[in-house]
């Protein structure tokens, strides 16, 4: 099992609009008026996906930053729900993996810390093994490479394992079966 992290108890504080529906969903059977807009978003700490309503009359577009913590908000009213992958609209869907791209590229520490502090699971099983395509060779490269000198950077992995071009996309991929699998053993990046 892998270690315990705090994540899953943590609200998240900022999150990434996916979608923006001004009249709420398309099968909500109550006239206009009475309907309340909603933000698809995505939180950028633990890729929790969250159903927001925002303040009235504010222009929101997609791929804005918004703030979701306690105190004053700027733009979102409150945080309706937690919803799941299949509940996301088909434009939230679309504009998830360029999103979780970008929340990468900007927490690359954090992602850098995950390869140089991943152990193992149990003793046929590492936890850089549960990243997508991830197979022995990877490991053993990646493994023999962080017992020289940690990794500092997505680069620093590029040029010290040559089997493993795209750190990156082993993150983005590894969330995304995460986030569209609910029944998925270990949540590396997501909290359940």
């Amino acid at each position: 099992m892998p270690p315990k992290t705090e994540r899953s108890d943590k609200k998240e504080v900022e999150a990434i609009v996916l979608d923006f529906l001004q009249w709420g969903y398309a099968d909500d059977k109550r006239p206009l008026n009475q309907r309340e807009p909603i933000i698809l978003a995505i939180g950028t700490d633990q890729f929790k996906l969250l159903e927001l309503i925002p303040k009235r009359n504010l222009a929101i577009n997609l791929h804005d930053k918004v703030y979701i913590g306690d105190g004053e908000r700027k733009v979102v009213e409150r945080v309706k729900r937690r919803v799941s992958y299949a509940e996301l609209s088909n434009t939230a869907r679309g504009e998830l993996e360029p999103v979780i791209a970008e929340i990468i590229a900007e927490s690359e520490p954090r992602f850098i810390k995950f390869y140089n502090e991943a152990v193992p699971i149990s003793l046929k099983l590492h936890m850089l093994n549960l990243l997508p395509g991830f197979g022995k060779k990877t490991l053993t490269d990646t493994l023999t490479e962080r017992q020289k000198k940690p990794f500092e950077s997505f680069d620093d992995i590029r040029s010290r394992v040559k089997t493993l071009q795209k750190p990156e996309k082993f993150i983005l991929e590894r969330i995304m079966l995460e986030l569209e699998n609910p029944d998925e053993k270990y949540h590396l990046f997501t909290s359940k």
